[in-house]
């Protein structure tokens, strides 16, 4: 599909069904993440495409583990409409995460940025900077193909027992988690703010653009 079309009807799917996910339409898209840019070319990513049910199960546990605190949480922050239907989904996602045909965790090969040590915010940003638009990538490309998408990170919260869940070595780091599968639901138009009132000309709050123009 047109370039524009996938961007402007890409959305978090959670709800996917258990039908498998053919191994060639996974490679393809992961081809694809692959022509993203990475820092200095180092092309340093790393991906763990997991289908073992052990496998996801023990990432699921780690996922409602995090899931119920988030959870507890949110129900003292006052939500409105759409953010009690993304609550619902992620729940929806945390039951039923052995379920999901293919879980991508993205990785990157190489030193992080040491944590509680202080440091130019700059050297976290061109980090991770080498992963996350191979992620975009392949969430385009899981979009164009019909695949139900989702970013997330909980199930990889504590790092230490993600590398023994996928038997990672010490110089990768599990950074992320794609979900693939067949939609249950569909994609379509999301709320967004215009982009009058989030963009600035040359200097913050300087928001020439912020009236709506004629169509």
């Amino acid at each position: 599909m047109p370039l524009a079309e996938a961007m402007v009807t890409q959305r978090a799917v959670r709800r996917v069904g258990p039908d498998p996910v053919d191994d060639a339409i996974v490679l393809r898209c992961l081809e694809l993440a692959l022509e993203a840019p990475t820092s200095s070319n180092g092309q340093t990513w790393e991906f763990v495409v997991v289908k073992d049910d052990a496998v996801k199960a023990a990432l699921a546990a780690q996922y409602r583990r995090v899931f119920r605190l988030y959870e507890a949480v949110s129900k003292f922050v006052k939500a409105d409409e759409q953010t009690g239907r993304i609550l619902k989904s992620v729940r929806w996602q945390v039951e039923h995460f052995e379920q999901i045909p293919v879980v991508v965790v993205c990785c990157l090969r190489g030193a992080s940025p040491v944590p509680f040590v202080p440091k130019p915010a700059i050297v976290a940003s061109s980090h991770y900077g080498s992963i996350y638009p191979s992620v975009q990538n392949l969430l385009l490309a899981a979009r164009a193909v019909g695949l139900g998408a989702a970013l997330i990170t909980m199930p990889l919260w504590s790092t230490t027992v993600a590398r023994r869940i996928l038997k990672l070595p010490f110089g990768v780091e599990p950074c992320c988690i794609v979900t693939l599968g067949w939609p249950k639901g569909r994609y379509g138009p999301k709320p967004r703010k215009p982009v009058g009132t989030v963009v600035h000309l040359d200097y913050y709050a300087n928001q020439p653009w912020s009236e709506p123009t004629p169509a």
